[in-house]
């Protein structure tokens, strides 16, 4: 039998990770975190137990890169979508909306997520979350941040901001409050991206402009 070629390894290697991944999202969404076992995600992506610890140190750092491997495609797909579009205030109004639609449409999986960044290891730097800060800091780019090296940790912490505030328990805020809000922090009318109403909170339209 002739050997495989290091490409076709490697490509191996991606699929089986990303199967990983994809099955983390779909238990833990479905389960939560802590009824989700390895052995269950191996189970799910047809994997051997073993091949979980060859990528991924502990489930935490699993769990990390498959939600902004989730975040990261959510936004490609909404960044890419039809009609396409090279404005960078439409791409922007597109990125807000869609990381605040996860948060609606994924509450547990993204309130484990937030949860699992606050402990002490923080953000895992792994390629999901890089692929993610590309996404976001091209985003700026084209709105036109004078200083994206600045622009970038803002607009990150804004959003994980106002995910938190959907998702906390007892007290989440309106998701649409919060997108009225980022929006008019970057000078973005209402329509852009995908308005969830004809009109924000209050009945009026953002009049700023940048």
């Amino acid at each position: 039998m002739t050997p495989r070629s290091a490409a076709v390894n490697e490509e191996l290697r991606r699929r089986s990770r990303e199967r990983l991944l994809d099955a983390t999202v779909t238990l833990v969404g479905e389960r939560g975190y802590e009824a989700t076992t390895l052995g269950d995600i191996a189970d799910l992506a047809g994997a051997a137990r073993g091949l979980v610890s060859y990528y991924f140190p502990g489930k935490s750092q699993l769990l990390q890169s498959a939600v902004h491997r989730l975040m990261n495609r959510t936004l490609e797909a909404a960044l890419e979508r039809e009609p396409r579009t090279d404005d960078g205030r439409e791409r922007l109004a597109r990125a807000i909306d869609a990381i605040l639609g996860l948060a609606q449409e994924r509450p547990v999986l993204m309130r484990t997520h937030m949860a699992g960044i606050l402990q002490a290891e923080g953000f895992v730097q792994c390629p999901e979350q890089q692929r993610l800060a590309e996404l976001l800091r091209d985003t700026l780019r084209r709105y036109g941040a004078a200083d994206v090296d600045a622009a970038y940790p803002l607009l990150r912490a804004l959003l994980m901001g106002a995910v938190f505030a959907v998702l906390l328990p007892g007290a989440p805020m309106p998701a649409d409050t919060l997108r009225d809000d980022l929006f008019q922090r970057y000078g973005l009318d209402w329509e852009l991206g995908v308005p969830p109403s004809a009109k924000p909170p209050g009945g009026t339209m953002p009049t700023l402009t940048r």
